[in-house]
């Protein structure tokens, strides 16, 4: 883990982020990339001239230099290499394109989490992040004054294309010295016994040179919720799952537990992308 890519908006939840960075940076020896996407009001004189955006344009610039010199007076930042980058622009995809440019290995952002209406129409940033990102996505809820991961919980539905995506989670668990917590929640839409249950697990990780697990056979309403449950019961330092980032109209109907996870759980979320 060599780069890590943290989106501000400079507020608290952003902030929040940037310190488990900070300390994931200093464990692996990684450089931090601070990338702030700016939203530029845009306003049109009679003639459409984009010249009349410029004094706007240039103050938000500067407004924006002056919050990274203040992030970066921090002293949880004291030698970590950071880079900073601003990006006119709000469009997820500017963050996809700078892990291309960059090399990014790992993304760490702050949620606000969504409910109700808001959810629904809006959903929260790290959601759009974790459906369009091609790396590794960890979202922070809550500041902390250490991150570590001794219990880490991999909720999956075992099934083949979820094995790579288990590769990295268990490269990110070697990483930190944790114990995954392998889970598979059953509910009464995809129902299965306890014994085809476990003989899926076996299957999965047959040939994995990983040991350092336990399995886990939930049963509850939703796989959300057994996940949330699990995750409480056993006090894990994190909750990892795959996500497929459906997009559209298939991701209106067919939803994304993952999605759901980054936007619910209060706990920290790591999503591997399938």
């Amino acid at each position: 883990m060599n780069k890590i890519l943290v989106p501000t908006d400079f507020s608290e939840q952003a902030e929040n982020a940037l310190k488990v960075a900070a300390m994931i940076a200093k464990k692996h020896g990684a450089e931090i990339y601070l990338l702030h996407m700016m939203e530029i009001p845009m306003q049109q004189t009679d003639q459409g001239s984009a010249e009349s955006d410029i004094p706007e344009t240039l103050f938000f610039m500067k407004l924006a230099q002056k919050r990274f010199e203040n992030l970066m007076a921090q002293e949880y930042l004291e030698g970590i290499t950071v880079h900073e980058t601003v990006k006119a622009d709000i469009t997820f995809n500017e963050i996809k394109d700078s892990c291309k440019e960059f090399n990014i290995d790992l993304i760490v952002m702050g949620s606000h989490g969504a409910n109700g209406i808001m959810e629904m129409f809006v959903g929260s940033n790290a959601e759009k992040v974790v459906r369009t990102s091609e790396v590794p996505v960890l979202v922070i809820k809550n500041e902390h004054e250490s991150f570590s991961v001794s219990d880490f919980v991999f909720a999956s539905d075992f099934k083949n294309d979820n094995k790579e995506t288990y590769k990295q989670a268990v490269k990110f668990a070697e990483s930190f010295g944790s114990k995954i917590h392998l889970l598979l929640v059953i509910t009464s839409s995809n129902f299965m016994t306890s014994y085809e249950a476990k003989s899926r697990i076996d299957d999965f990780i047959s040939g994995q040179t990983f040991q350092n697990y336990t399995i886990t056979i939930h049963n509850d309403v939703s796989v959300e919720q057994g996940i949330l449950n699990v995750s409480k019961d056993i006090d894990a330092d994190l909750i990892g799952i795959s996500t497929h980032g459906r997009q559209g109209i298939a991701h209106f109907f067919n939803g994304s537990i993952s999605e759901d996870l980054v936007n619910h759980a209060k706990r920290p979320v790591i999503t591997f992308k399938i």
